[in-house]
């Protein structure tokens, strides 16, 4: 099997071949404009490869509707949403198409082979520009009644603002630059606190404990035995043990410590995407597969 593996984002298509369980000739293009200029965008990108592709896996922003076959909701790529976009894939290029949410995808790869693939019931938080995520039940995704499974960015603790416009290291950045006038990204504020900046290290400690706070209400309602930190941040070594510090401290505070999970950073950080989508090739493939074979029998 060799899979075209596509990561559609605001921004740029990540795009890699997988192939014997392993992923290769990883690169990116801007997001196009349109729709079929991402189709042709696809196609060369196909073609270059110079391999016989046996279907297409692609991660995507969205609530995907595996049913009726479209993405619903919104996102920066307005156009790949409310069409009917699988049927419309697998026709240009006449072979098998799976999508997924960008989130669960994440979620996906490392369940099945980063740090969650021994445990049973995972949270995947995904710490990026704004907060994604995806709940595992029996290592099965729980996508909800609705689609919204995991959309833990939504979360309010003891705030109007949701965690994705409170509790994430770009928001807090940018709330360091508008009380200083001084414009900085993420990293930056880790070297301003490092060097006793009053301000960065208040700000990052609030960040934390919001952070905290939102994983204190995952707990206490999925349950989880593990925490998985995904996004930008997560390439911190030092994220995990802090917000594992605190988030006892929200259990014991509330005589519930017993129920403390393990919190750990994801494996996989920029190739997530990819090699979930293609992994949600792979099982979705066999299932169908499976019950094909029942219809025979």
């Amino acid at each position: 099997m060799s899979l075209a593996v596509f990561d559609i984002g605001g921004t740029t298509v990540k795009y890699g071949t997988w192939e014997q369980q392993q992923l290769s000739a990883v690169a990116a293009f801007p997001t196009p404009a349109t729709f079929d200029e991402l189709l042709d965008n696809m196609a060369t990108i196909m073609d270059d490869a110079k391999r016989e592709f046996t279907g297409i896996a692609i991660s995507a922003p969205g609530a995907v509707d595996q049913d009726r076959r479209k993405i619903l909701g919104i996102s920066a790529v307005p156009y790949i949403h409310q069409r009917p976009i699988f049927d419309e894939i697998e026709q240009h290029f006449n072979l098998p198409v799976t999508i997924e949410n960008d989130a669960n995808c994440a979620g996906i790869a490392e369940v099945e082979l980063g740090v969650g693939k021994a445990a049973q019931n995972i949270a995947f938080v995904v710490l990026g520009t704004g907060v994604g995520g995806a709940l595992f039940v029996n290592r099965e995704l729980y996508k909800g009644s609705h689609l919204f499974g995991g959309e833990l960015g939504l979360l309010k603790s003891q705030s109007a603002q949701i965690f994705s416009q409170k509790g994430t290291l770009v928001k807090t950045a940018n709330a360091y630059s508008k009380q200083t006038n001084d414009c900085i990204d993420g990293k930056a504020l880790y070297a301003l606190a490092a060097n006793g900046d009053k301000l960065a290290t208040v700000l990052l400690d609030e960040m934390y404990q919001i952070m905290a706070k939102n994983l204190y209400n995952v707990q206490v309602m999925f349950d989880p035995e593990l925490i998985v930190l995904g996004g930008g941040i997560s390439q911190r070594p030092a994220l995990a043990n802090e917000l594992s510090k605190r988030l006892f401290e929200q259990l014991k505070k509330e005589g519930v410590e017993e129920i403390m999970p393990s919190v750990k950073c994801c494996y996989f950080h920029n190739d997530a995407n990819l090699i979930g989508a293609a992994l949600n090739f792979q099982k979705s493939r066999h299932v169908q597969f499976e019950a094909e074979q029942a219809r025979e029998i």
